[in-house]
């Protein structure tokens, strides 16, 4: 019974996650035997989108691959493991996304995680520009806001950086604020899109209220508590988890969300829109998060910050520096490597 329902509907029934067209894009994911990359797999499996799905990790990964290529659709997946099958991992592959890195656990920031994910990130952008230089990469490992920095400074360092191709995936506050906003509202989450602009951790994390739609209004208050959710949302569900992890089912959909948007892109659909973390020169930051104009290329047109309020004027202001140290941080680890 299960099958019967579940086979004319291979990709999940949502705005975000359903394609409606094919193509044998070959999809690489580094770090699939974690807990992102586990569910992040099973829903690249799903999409008609995706012709090879190619898993990479440390560890685990031939049983990981093994178990999806169970599945009934049509992606053929090859399972890869250790640094000496990291290479053969990427051949030919035009999309990176890279989930790979240790989780955050009570009481750490984002940037507590720098040491260990930095170098991981390193090693992996290193691969991917040695092996697919041309391909799409998607950073999901923390903190995005410096691991996007190393990842530039390290393609750069081969001459094949591609600012169009390389994206922070932020798409996770998104999506929160998009189902944060719909329960307050009482609208169906599905028809809600809430821009969040600026970087991917705490304050840096900039909910346009203002720009949502449909148009929805909050006192000052709820606002500001609104706001603060959206910001601290990751350490909602860390506390949550008492220990055992981080946003591992929230963050798989929406790096799914998000590489289907850049696979639709790359495919010709037109009007695709996503905010992500990327080389910028909308702000004095080097690298912002803003909507994109997704195309066959990676980024056709950034769209830019739009008409704030004054409340959110004054979130960008104080986010500034914050983005400054994170990005400095990243591109010093960059310089000093050995």
């Amino acid at each position: 019974m299960f099958s019967r329902i579940a086979r004319p509907t291979i990709c999940i029934a949502t705005r975000s996650l359903t394609t409606s067209s094919q193509n044998n894009a070959k999809v690489a994911v580094l770090g699939a035997s974690g807990g992102i990359g586990q569910p992040l797999s099973l829903l690249l499996k799903n999409s008609p989108l995706v012709g090879e799905l190619s898993l990479f990790d440390i560890a685990h990964t031939p049983g990981v691959a093994a178990d999806l290529s169970h599945i009934e659709t049509r992606a053929r997946v090859t399972g890869y493991m250790g640094p000496d099958q990291l290479n053969d991992a990427l051949k030919g592959c035009d999309v990176v996304v890279i989930p790979a890195g240790v989780p955050r656990k009570p009481g750490m920031t984002r940037d507590d995680l720098f040491n260990t994910n930095a170098t991981i990130v390193a090693t992996l952008a290193d691969a991917c520009a040695r092996n697919c230089p041309e391909a799409m990469i998607c950073i999901i490992a923390n903190p995005v806001n410096s691991t996007i920095p190393i990842t530039s400074e390290v393609m750069k360092k081969y001459g094949v950086y591609n600012p169009n191709r390389v994206f922070g995936v932020t798409t996770l506050d998104i999506v929160r604020a998009n189902a944060f906003v719909a329960e307050l509202k009482g609208l169906d989450p599905a028809r809600v899109n809430v821009p969040v602009i600026g970087g991917h951790a705490g304050k840096t994390i900039i909910p346009l209220i203002s720009q949502a739609t449909p148009k929805v209004e909050f006192p000052a208050d709820q606002l500001s508590a609104l706001t603060a959710r959206i910001q601290d949302a990751g350490t909602e569900v860390v506390k949550a988890k008492a220990g055992a992890g981080s946003a591992t089912l929230s963050m798989a959909y929406a790096g799914a969300r998000f590489t289907f948007s850049i696979l639709d892109a790359m495919n010709g659909k037109e009007g695709v829109v996503e905010c992500a973390y990327v080389r910028s020169e909308e702000t004095e930051c080097k690298y912002f998060s803003t909507p994109l104009l997704l195309g066959k290329q990676g980024i056709e047109k950034n769209l830019g910050l739009g008409k704030l309020s004054a409340f959110e004027e004054k979130l960008v202001a104080e986010a500034i520096g914050e983005l400054k140290g994170s990005i400095k941080k990243g591109e010093d680890f960059v310089a000093n490597m050995k």
